[in-house]
C-alpha cells in the first residue's frame, strides 16, 4: 500500500472551476478503492462547500502568517481532505483564482506559494500527524513549487507533477520572489526563472521525479512549439520522465441507465428509448420534434480554444442540410452575440442557451444524436467520453485526448467494430464542414449509425483503468 498526498487547488464537490476538480476527487477515490492510503490537501477558501465534520488538526507559523490545518472528507467518499486555512491570504469570496471581473487576485503568488510551503511541511510530517507519504502528487501550476521545495529536503517523498493544461503556467514578476521567501538557489534559468519571470509550473517540470499529463497525444503535443508555450524544449529534455495517462470519467454520475436528469433511462440493449430523450430535449428548447433529422449538441466554454469560431463560420452552410443544433455555454461576448444572431435567423434549426446548467447538460448528452468538439487543443476532454457512454456520436478534431478516445468511422474501423465517432484533422471551418457532411451521410444509414452507437457504448472510460496506470507509475518511481 502506498501513502499518497494529493496536492491540488480544487476538488469536486468542495470547490470546482473546471476539470481539475473532477480529476482531484475521482482519482483519489479510485486509488483508495485499489487499497491505497490517499489524502488530498487544498486551500480552505470561503466558497468551499464542506459536508459533515470539519475538525481542527494543528497550526503552524510560516513567515508572518499563522496557518491552521483542518480535516474533513471528500463528500460521498472515504478520502480525507486536509484544508489549509490562512485568512490573511485566502479570505477572498468567490472564485479561487480571479475576482468577479475575471482579473486574477493580486496576491496569487503569495497565496499559492504559502499553500505549497504548507504542503511541503505536511509531506515531511513536520506537522506531527505520524503520516508521511511515499508519493506527493501535485497538480497544475498552483502546486508547482512543491517538487522544487521538496528537492531540497533530505529523505523526501517521491514527487509526481500532472499538467492539466499547459496554457496556465503561474507566471509572476521576479520582484514578488523576495516576499515569497523562496530559496535563492531555485531562482535561476535552470530552476524557477522563465524569461525574467517566476514560473510556478517550471517547479513541477524541472524538479518532479515524474511528469504526467492527461492524455498520451497531449504528452507529445506539449513538446512542440504550438502547444508548449515556451517550455517545449524543457519538456522534450525530460521526455523520458513524461507520460500521458487519459483521465477517467465518473461512471455513476454519467450513466444513462440511472441518470436522474433525463426522462427516459436506457442502455446499449434498449437504444431505441434514447429517442424519447431527443423528443423531450426538442420540446424543452422549442425545436420542432422530429426524429428524422440529426440533432447536434455542443456544451462548452465559448472560447477560441474550443473551435467555436469554426462552428460559427460553418453554421450558414450547415443549416442548408437536414439538421438541428442546441448549444449550451458562455464565454467570449462576441461569440455569444454571433451565435444568438444565427439562432434568430434560423429559429427552427438552431437554439443557443448562454448559460451553464448541469441538468440540461445531461439531457443534451442523452438527447442529441451527435456531439461537437472541434477543439484547437484539448489536453484530455471529458464530454467526448460522456457522449460515447450515452450512445451519442462525437465529432472531434484529432488533437490531445480527443485523438486518444475517439476512433474515426472508416471502412476498416466499421469492419472490426472499433468505430466510435467522426474525426477531422485541420483546424479550419472547411474541415469541420466536411466532417459535418460525413456525419449526416452516416446518420442516413441507421444500421451503420446504430453499430457506431453500440461500439461507443461498449468503451470503458472508468477511472479504475487510469488509477491502475498511476499506481504502476508510483511503483516504478
Amino acid at each position: 500500500m502506498k501513502k499518497i498526498l494529493f496536492v491540488t487547488s480544487e476538488a469536486y464537490p468542495l470547490i470546482k472551476t473546471g476539470g481539475l476538480a473532477d480529476v482531484c476527487s475521482s482519482l483519489p477515490k479510485a486509488l483508495t478503492e485499489l487499497g491505497q492510503d490517499v489524502k488530498v490537501i487544498l486551500p480552505k477558501y470561503p466558497a468551499l462547500k464542506t459536508v459533515g465534520d470539519v475538525r481542527f488538526l494543528c497550526s503552524l507559523r510560516i513567515d508572518n502568517h499563522l496557518v491552521s490545518i483542518f480535516e474533513t472528507m471528500i463528500p460521498d467518499s472515504p478520502v480525507v481532505a486536509w484544508l489549509v486555512d490562512c485568512p490573511d491570504l485566502f479570505d477572498l469570496a468567490g472564485n479561487p483564482y480571479v475576482d468577479e471581473l475575471g482579473v486574477p487576485w493580486a496576491n496569487n503568488a503569495d497565496r499559492f506559494a504559502l499553500f505549497c510551503r504548507v504542503a511541503v511541511e505536511v509531506a515531511m510530517d513536520k506537522v506531527n500527524r505520524n503520516w508521511k507519504p511515499d508519493i506527493v502528487h501535485c497538480n497544475d501550476w498552483q502546486s508547482g513549487l512543491v517538487p522544487a521545495l521538496l528537492s531540497m529536503e533530505r529523505d523526501r517523498p517521491k514527487t509526481v507533477f500532472t499538467i492539466h493544461n499547459m496554457a496556465y503556467q503561474g507566471l509572476f514578476p521576479m520582484q514578488s520572489v523576495r516576499s515569497l521567501n523562496l530559496p535563492g538557489q531555485l531562482m535561476n534559468p535552470n530552476g524557477l526563472e522563465f524569461h525574467g519571470l517566476l514560473s510556478f509550473i517550471k517547479g513541477g517540470i524541472v524538479y518532479a521525479d515524474r511528469i504526467t499529463t492527461v492524455s498520451p497525444t497531449y504528452a507529445l503535443e506539449i513538446q512542440t512549439p504550438e502547444y508548449g508555450y515556451g517550455l517545449e524544449g524543457l519538456l522534450a529534455y525530460r521526455s523520458d520522465d513524461l507520460i500521458g495517462i487519459i483521465n477517467g470519467i465518473d461512471t455513476n454520475e454519467w450513466n444513462p441507465e440511472i441518470d436522474p436528469h433525463i426522462p427516459q433511462h436506457y442502455n446499449v440493449d434498449s437504444l431505441s428509448k434514447k429517442q424519447l430523450n431527443k423528443a423531450e430535449l426538442q420540446r424543452r428548447v422549442n425545436l420542432p420534434v422530429n426524429d428524422q433529422v440529426p440533432l447536434f449538441g455542443l456544451i462548452s466554454r465559448l472560447v477560441e480554444q474550443k473551435g467555436i469560431d469554426m462552428v460559427i463560420d460553418c453554421l450558414p452552410d450547415m443549416v442548408e442540410l437536414p439538421m438541428q443544433l442546441v448549444l449550451l455555454g458562455n464565454g467570449n461576448k462576441t461569440f455569444e452575440q454571433r451565435l444568438q444572431n444565427l439562432a434568430r435567423l434560423f429559429p427552427d434549426k438552431i437554439v443557443i442557451i448562454i448559460d451553464y446548467d448541469e441538468s440540461l447538460a445531461h439531457l443534451i448528452e442523452a438527447g442529441v444524436d451527435v456531439f461537437l468538439m472541434p477543439s484547437r487543443f484539448e489536453p484530455c476532454g471529458l464530454n467526448q467520453m460522456y457522449s460515447q457512454r450515452y450512445g451519442t456520436i462525437p465529432v472531434v478534431r484529432k488533437t490531445g485526448g480527443l485523438a486518444d478516445t475517439v476512433v474515426d468511422t472508416l471502412s476498416t474501423s466499421l469492419a472490426d467494430d472499433s468505430a466510435t465517432g467522426i474525426v477531422f484533422k485541420e483546424a479550419h471551418a472547411g474541415a469541420l464542414l466536411e466532417a459535418f457532411k460525413r456525419t449526416t451521410l452516416l446518420y442516413s444509414d441507421q444500421q451503420i449509425w446504430q453499430q457506431i452507437q453500440t461500439n461507443a457504448m461498449h468503451r470503458d472510460f472508468s477511472w479504475r483503468n487510469s488509477a491502475k496506470q498511476y499506481l504502476e507509475l508510483y511503483h516504478n518511481i
